[in-house]
C-alpha cells in the first residue's frame, strides 16, 4: 500500500514522502494516527498542489529577504552610550537596542535574534553588524555609537 505522509515519521520518512508500506501498518497506524494518507491520484494531486504553492512562498519570501537587505545596507543607525573622562564607556549597545533603534529611526521592524552580535558594543565609532534575514540572505547595518550627555 501507498502512503503519503503527513508528518514526520521515524522510521519511514519526511512530511510529504510517498512511502510503500503494508497494509495493515498503513490502515491501523499511519492512516489511523492521522499521519498519512492513502496515495490516492487526487492526494497525489493535492501533494503536488501544496508543493508548488509551498516553493512559491518561499522564492516570495527569499525576494522579500533580498530587497530588505538592500535597505538595510543604505541605513546608518544612530545610538549612544554614557561617557565619562578619557573617553571612557559606562555600559553597552545591546542587540535589542540596535533593534529599537532601527524602528525608531526607520519605522521597520527586526527581530532582536536576527541581529549576530558576538558581544554587545562597547565602544564609540561606527561598527558594522550583521542581520540574518533569511536562511540564504544577510545584510550589514552600520550602527553609529556616540557620546550620550
Amino acid at each position: 500500500m501507498k502512503v503519503i505522509l503527513l508528518a514526520d515519521v521515524k522510521t519511514q520518512g519526511k512530511k510529504g514522502d510517498i512511502v510503500e508500506v503494508s497494509e495493515g501498518y498503513g490502515r491501523n497506524m499511519l492512516i489511523k494516527k492521522k499521519l498519512g494518507v492513502e496515495a490516492t491520484p487526487a492526494n497525489i494531486n493535492n501533494l503536488k498542489l501544496q508543493n508548488k504553492h509551498a516553493a512559491k512562498v518561499a522564492e516570495e519570501n527569499l525576494a522579500a529577504a533580498k530587497d530588505m537587505a538592500k535597505q538595510i545596507e543604505e541605513w546608518k543607525v544612530e545610538t549612544s552610550l554614557k561617557t565619562g573622562e578619557g573617553g571612557r564607556t559606562f555600559g553597552a549597545v545591546s542587540a535589542k537596542e540596535i533593534a529599537e533603534a532601527v524602528e525608531r529611526q526607520y519605522k521597520e521592524k527586526i527581530d532582536k535574534k536576527k541581529i549576530h552580535l558576538p558581544e554587545p558594543i562597547r565602544s564609540l565609532g561606527v561598527h558594522e553588524v550583521t542581520i540574518k534575514l533569511h536562511p540564504q540572505v544577510t545584510a550589514t547595518l552600520r550602527v553609529h555609537v556616540g557620546e550620550k550627555n
